[in-house]
């Protein structure tokens, strides 16, 4: 009754009401369990079928209850509504909604309780959404009526810092941006899943969690965050991570696109992709995936070894994800060694880096891992009512608001030709030719080392954009990473000082590179983006030297004369060139 209460409230204050709805607590475990009383194979169909009635039921019973309070109310399956979908039995996507219906009962002064979690196929099939289906449909349906907002009610305050059942001192955060909460779901963050964030960013749809057993006003997720009073937003660390890794691989264009092919063709979720600069002819590519998803991941990389006739599989299973997002991020140079000097004196070594224009991810030993957010946490001030600037480093001063303004723009006339709600959008394909490359070999793996480093850079005033570091061998370890060109005298005087007390480590460096960046929403989501990029580039004979990706980009450094041809082939290839 109590949700019912808020949608009767909601209405006498002149508003027009569509309630989504989800099953029932226990009501699909219930359902599933029936199914397995007689199968232990059920049709995906049926169990579609099946686990639609939960939602069914949670309606009428919604309908009856606002009723009861004195408001009209009409329940509607996904079907009754006009959610289309496609045929993708128990992991459906959206294709269209239409909205004739639910106007027609919103006009005649209705609140509409919809069922979450589901729609038709164009057979009339029932369809489920999967994961986070009903916070998808909500976004969905508030998409598609051009809603003033989106409120997603859970068991939660909000978006924290970081989950508060790790760090009590968490804070709830007021505002975040599309693309930090795109970055922080993808991480593991559990308020909200990644395609409900994605329909909210395409089409403009301000979203608010707010907690069900309170009245608080939750957080606002919207085109731009807080970042003007924090340089890091949040924290999330994903304890469920395996690592794979590609050694001894021929450093020749088409490499990259074989192993994205033969997981993409598997569906696996690839995350965390590092690929540092190859060394005598050889190249070696890292990622991460779901622990659940090894021994899948496994075979897809024994077939592209196989296939290549050269290289060698390796995994660990014992690591652990912590991520740092921010959109502050893009004007302050000491986040990076903020975080790596706190994970340092917390005694954590760092296996893995790959960072974003506003995320940086380490991987890091699993055991432990939930001390060493707590220390990041702490580091980065993050209980406190107002945000400190990282005491490392610099607070620069230039203005990103036209660019983000020109992002808007490129992503609305894109999302203007889909010909399906939840189709990827690869809004933008950058190109950057200003950026130099560092790269440092025989570095000693232990904790500290990074932080050494980056507090050198950051201190000297030098943004750092791709920072790379593969897994370690006997004891030593490579980290790359890109800056400014016209800062690259300055930083390499800055790192040789901190090398001059590293016994065997060597720096070489590249003036001039090109960096690709393919901008976009579902990039995690739908796994084929990295195998068109690659396969296209593999296509005009190109090269991949460094990767590094996140929720909302996927990076690539090629040479300086292979920049403006690669740029134009994913041009062309996501369909936005000219």
């Amino acid at each position: 009754m109590a949700a019912a209460c808020r949608a009767v409230a909601a209405h006498r204050e002149g508003h027009q009401v569509v309630m989504v709805v989800s099953a029932r607590g226990k009501k699909t475990d219930e359902l599933v369990g029936l199914a397995a009383e007689i199968t232990h194979t059920p049709p995906a169909r049926e169990m579609d079928m099946l686990l639609s009635t939960g939602e069914q039921e949670s309606v009428a019973l919604m309908s009856m209850a606002i009723q009861t309070l004195g408001e009209q109310a009409v329940s509607l399956t996904g079907g009754q509504i006009g959610i289309v979908t496609d045929s993708s039995f128990t992991k459906a996507r959206i294709r269209e909604i239409s909205t004739d219906r639910l106007r027609r009962h919103l006009d005649d002064g209705s609140i509409v309780v919809a069922c979450g979690f589901q729609g038709v196929d164009d057979a009339f099939n029932i369809t489920t959404l999967g994961r986070g289906g009903s916070d998808t449909t909500a976004t969905a349906l508030a998409a598609a009526l051009q809603a003033d907002e989106c409120q997603i009610y859970t068991d939660v305050e909000g978006v924290f810092t970081t989950d508060p059942r790790s760090v009590p001192e968490a804070k709830k955060v007021p505002r975040i941006s599309y693309d930090e909460m795109l970055e922080m779901a993808s991480l593991g963050a559990g308020v909200m899943h990644s395609r409900s964030i994605e329909f909210a960013k395409k089409f403009g749809v301000p979203l608010r969690v707010r907690p069900s057993f309170s009245d608080g006003e939750g957080t606002l997720i919207a085109p731009e965050g807080d970042g003007a009073s924090r340089v890091v937003t949040g924290l999330a660390l994903v304890r469920n991570e395996a690592r794979v890794s590609l050694s001894e691989l021929p450093d020749r264009p088409g490499v990259m696109s074989l192993i994205f092919s033969k997981m993409s063709a598997r569906k696996i979720p690839v995350d965390m992709v590092v690929q540092n600069v190859g060394t005598g002819g050889t190249a070696e590519v890292s990622f991460t995936v779901p622990e659940a998803d090894l021994a899948e991941t496994l075979t897809a990389a024994q077939e592209a070894i196989d296939e290549m006739g050269a290289g060698q599989v390796r995994s660990g299973t014992n690591v652990a994800k912590l991520s740092a997002v921010g959109a502050g991020m893009r004007t302050h140079s000491g986040v990076a060694a903020q975080m790596f000097q706190t994970l340092s004196d917390a005694g954590v070594n760092i296996q893995m880096i790959t960072t974003s224009e506003i995320k940086i991810s380490v991987l890091i030993d699993r055991t432990g891992c939930d001390d060493a957010l707590r220390a990041v946490h702490a580091g980065f001030h993050l209980e406190a009512e107002s945000v400190p600037n990282p005491p490392i480093g610099v607070k620069q001063q230039h203005d990103a608001a036209p660019a983000r303004a020109n992002r808007r723009e490129l992503l609305q006339a894109v999302v203007g030709s889909l010909a399906s709600m939840e189709d990827i959008v690869v809004s933008e394909v950058q190109l950057d030719e200003s950026q130099s490359r560092i790269t440092i070999d025989n570095i000693p793996d232990r904790p500290g080392v990074c932080a050494q480093l980056f507090t050198a850079v950051a201190e000297g005033d030098v943004m750092v954009d791709m920072i790379v570091q593969n897994v370690s061998h006997d004891g030593q370890a490579r980290v790359s990473f890109t800056v400014p060109r016209d800062d690259l005298q300055r930083c390499l005087l800055l790192v040789r000082e901190v090398l001059a007390s590293w016994e065997g480590a060597s720096l070489n460096y590249e003036e001039e590179i090109a960096q690709l960046s393919v901008m976009g929403i579902g990039l995690r989501t739908h796994t084929g983006v990295g195998e068109q990029m690659f396969r296209a580039l593999a296509e005009r004979d190109i090269n991949v030297q460094m990767i590094n990706t996140s929720e909302i980009r996927m990076s690539a450094v090629v040479a300086i004369e292979q920049g403006q041809p690669a740029h134009q082939c994913l041009l062309e290839t996501f369909g936005l060139a000219e």
